[in-house]
């Protein structure tokens, strides 16, 4: 636009004039466009990596649970395989055959 400032304005404006104007026009439009496409697909890759952050944090969550739950799970069957064991020792001092269920 600089170049516009420059001409008399009393003169008679050309087709080069208007050719020029709108291609200068043209390209601050063009450039105001990269710069917004810039911002939007910064603004895109930060939501992105705000996403990831959640998930991430959800997925560490839910493997301490699942964690939690395997060790209480084997501690129970270790309880169970105890039981079991002394069922069937008192079954071996009362002479008592086990039980076909």
């Amino acid at each position: 636009m600089s170049q516009i400032m420059d001409i008399d304005r009393n003169a008679p404006v050309t087709k080069g004039d208007v050719l020029d104007l709108r291609e200068e026009l043209r390209q601050e439009f063009k450039q105001g466009l990269t710069g917004l496409r810039d911002e939007l697909v910064e603004a895109i890759h930060d939501g992105q990596t705000e996403l990831l952050r959640a998930f991430y944090g959800f997925t560490q969550t839910v493997q301490a649970r699942f964690a939690e739950q395997d060790q209480t799970e084997a501690a129970l069957k270790r309880r169970i395989g105890t039981l079991e064991s002394r069922i069937l020792e008192i079954e071996k001092r009362l002479n008592i055959p086990p039980s076909a269920a």
